[in-house]
């Protein structure tokens, strides 16, 4: 599913048109953005919680040439499953 599909569904679901449908899926998604920028993390009791984990600078090949390179420490986002979202899929 895409973000178009996804649109349509939460449309469909809620009776909402798909321009305001879109508009919440946008609003949703920079609210989970800017906490997470902030520091942040979003539990969503059921579904899962949006957090961010540091990653050390480390040394990594380059591919094509196999010349070793440095590797900047940088801040990922990350997802765990809640128990509703894990029972739902299985």
């Amino acid at each position: 599913m895409n973000k178009q599909e996804l649109i349509s569904s939460v449309a469909d679901a809620s009776g909402l048109s798909k321009a305001d449908a879109g508009k919440a899926c946008e609003a949703v998604f920079d609210t989970i953005t800017s906490s997470l920028s902030n520091g942040g993390e979003v539990r969503l009791v059921g579904f899962g919680t949006f957090s961010t984990t540091e990653r050390k600078a480390s040394t990594g090949r380059n591919p094509r040439t196999g010349e070793p390179m440095q590797i900047p420490a940088s801040t990922q986002p990350k997802f765990k499953a809640g128990k509703g979202l894990k029972d739902a899929v299985n």
